[in-house]
């Protein structure tokens, strides 16, 4: 007599900010497709901010449970309440932030201890290095989820490993980044933060992922082998690791539903926002949007509404953070009553799945997280570029430099939290609206460059489809934790 199969379970682990979360929910998604019981640990209120979309999922017959953790934010000196980073009253709560994921370890065992069936494997954001221990503690394997692509992984790899770096006293002198397969330029002044931040104690937390992850089993990553297929190849044998990828996760969002609800309720009727996309020619709007963390002087984003205006092109202007000195100024200046028939403002959060898979979207202006660039490439559009901090001027190199997809608005230096007003502005209103041009134009340089991104585009849908390299991957993933959990157990 045959004994049954038991179905894989995988606990997964978000991090408690926007841009990490949106992609592990659409993994558990993926994952149930596919047979595997899935457990996602989070809190209350990080919970709430995806329940119509897991919701919807379990309605499917998925086997996903959310099970809710107690965040200890009063016990690491944070305001009670303040569960997700972008909750943070000041950047300066980071540290406090990190101690209060960190004082969930206990939580998390008991509940590995007590699930039935037992998990087959944590996979768990980066940020979580304790969950290494964890994973150990019950002989089961971790995997790390990165935020971030393959050549941006190895860029940060190779940089780490340069004795040339630290003789490189200028902040703004451009090098060329070693061991790569294109010449991509950097200075220390954009990968500061990321590669060596000047605190000791965040050092101390990027030394702790660095090594949880070497002894990891592996890493998964919300890519797909057509768009840096070189550099998945080349971080598998620099990491000496194994490398799923399995994107573009965004692409689980089949229905329009899910696609309005993903990541966070949204701030606008997305009826009404695809009336205004309806009434566009194809490939003709702007859509703007710089991220859930992103801020942007007070004279920045005056200049950013000002060049848009003066392109002339239709645009969707995403403003997350409405500050009352913005405010004010939108008033005054009766902006939004001047750009009524040519610009749509959305204060808060927009469905950007839904607005970048309209046909009459042409092009994007990104502020190169990798959420945001992956589901640009996905959407088949050319990208302006606008990096503000962490990795996302590594991953600018990647939609500039080795897709060519995208033009560079111009930003050359990185925005620190609370330092925006001493950096000004980086771009001039004149500035944007020959970019939106050179963007949107119609000459051969141009329309090439859309070229590529549709191609690119269709590429990422392919890769998801069954047989594709993603669905593939995926099937593997499942297949190599299945197999490791059993040796583990004996």
């Amino acid at each position: 007599m045959d004994v049954p199969t038991m179905k894989p379970h995988f606990v997964l682990l978000p991090f408690m900010a926007q841009g990490h979360m949106i992609p592990m929910i659409d993994i558990a998604r993926l994952l149930a497709q596919r047979g595997v019981i899935i457990t996602i640990l989070t809190t209350r209120s990080n919970a709430d901010r995806f329940k119509n979309v897991v919701d919807h999922a379990i309605e499917t017959g998925l086997k996903i449970q959310v099970v809710h953790l107690y965040f200890p934010s009063v016990e690491a000196g944070l305001p009670e309440g303040c569960e997700n980073f972008d909750m943070l009253p000041s950047m300066d709560l980071g540290l406090k932030f990190y101690d209060a994921t960190r004082r969930l370890q206990p939580q998390v065992e008991e509940m590995l201890q007590e699930m039935k069936p037992s998990p087959s494997c944590v996979i768990s954001d980066m940020c979580f290095s304790w969950t290494t221990n964890a994973a150990h503690k019950f002989n089961i394997p971790r995997i790390v989820f990165h935020g971030t692509g393959c050549f941006t992984l190895l860029c940060l790899h190779n940089l780490r490993n340069w004795e040339e770096l630290i003789k490189i006293e200028s902040d703004t002198e451009y090098f060329q980044v070693p061991g790569l397969f294109d010449k991509i330029e950097l200075n220390k002044k954009q990968i500061a933060n990321v590669l060596n931040p000047r605190d000791v104690d965040w050092k101390e937390i990027a030394d702790q992922m660095k090594k949880a992850e070497e002894e990891a089993y592996g890493i998964v990553v919300n890519s797909f082998e057509d768009l840096e297929k070189e550099y998945v190849k080349g971080l598998m044998n620099a990491k000496n690791t194994k490398v799923w990828t399995i994107g573009p996760v965004s692409l689980c969002n089949k229905e329009k539903q899910d696609k309005a609800e993903r990541g966070n309720k949204t701030s606008i009727d997305e009826h009404m926002c695809l009336n205004w996309l309806d009434s566009w020619e194809q490939a003709s709007v702007l859509f703007v949007c710089l991220g859930s963390l992103s801020r942007l002087s007070m004279s920045q984003m005056v200049e950013l509404g000002l060049g848009l205006e003066s392109s002339k092109r239709p645009f969707i202007w995403v403003v997350r953070h409405m500050t009352d000195e913005l405010k004010s100024w939108l008033v005054e200046e009766d902006f939004e009553e001047r750009v009524k028939g040519q610009g749509l403002l959305i204060h808060g959060w927009a469905p950007q799945v839904l607005i970048l898979s309209h046909p009459s979207i042409g092009a994007f202006l990104t502020h190169c997280g990798w959420n945001s660039s992956l589901e640009g490439i996905t959407a088949g559009v050319a990208m302006i570029t606008w990096p503000m901090f962490a990795e996302q001027f590594i991953n600018e190199r990647l939609i500039v430099n080795v897709v060519k997809t995208g033009v560079k608005a111009g930003t050359e230096s990185p925005v620190m939290f609370g330092e925006e007003e001493k950096l000004g502005k980086q771009v001039s209103k004149d500035d944007i609206k020959k970019v939106i041009e050179e963007v949107m134009s119609e000459e051969m340089e141009g329309e090439m460059r859309r070229k590529r991104a549709k191609e690119l585009g269709e590429k990422a849908k392919r890769a998801m489809e069954e047989g594709g390299s993603s669905y593939l991957n995926l099937t593997q993933l499942i297949q190599d934790v299945t197999e490791q959990a059993n040796f583990l157990k004996g």
